[in-house]
């Protein structure tokens, strides 16, 4: 079933959350909706490979903070694994590369932008805490929107 985020705004302004502006979606799927899975990173991306490549993401969006770090933390790899466990799409509140061989991977991937710069030597992050940014705060198991006019969070699946 088809949705637009502008309606679901529309029809439930009173629970709706938006993503605010910067963040643009480079991956192979224009929209993505789902259970929200939320990954802290600290400098590496260990942790969200592990949770991409080894978790059932069947009806899931993960979301990821980085703290704005300058470093790519997803790329084709991780958009691979991703995609081989069903999972809808890929919020991240940083930067990602190869955008040119992640727009075939049907799997929707908002982020800030892009560096080419991987990232640093493994640090432990922490999974299913409630993230905040871009006015937003993304609380694990709330549901998550986004199609090309944007990124929306509601406490339950409403559409």
């Amino acid at each position: 079933m088809a949705f637009f985020t502008a309606d679901i705004c529309d029809e439930h302004s009173d629970r709706v959350s938006v993503l605010g502006a910067g963040y643009h979606n480079y991956g192979g799927s224009s929209t993505c909706r789902g259970e929200i899975v939320t990954q802290k990173l600290d400098r590496n991306n260990s942790d969200l490979v592990s949770l991409l490549r080894d978790e059932d993401g069947t009806g899931k969006v993960v979301v990821v903070d980085v703290e704005q770090a300058y470093y790519a933390v997803v790329g084709e790899n991780l958009m691979k694994f991703a995609r081989q466990n069903g999972y809808a799409g890929i919020i991240v509140n940083g930067y990602i590369r190869d955008t040119t061989q992640i727009r075939d991977i049907p799997v929707a991937l908002y982020a800030l932008g892009t560096c080419p710069r991987k990232s640093i030597p493994i640090t432990a992050g922490e999974r299913q805490v409630p993230l905040t940014f871009g006015g937003v705060t993304f609380t694990p198991g709330h549901y998550l929107y986004a199609d090309t006019d944007g990124v929306i969070v509601t406490p339950e699946k409403i559409a």
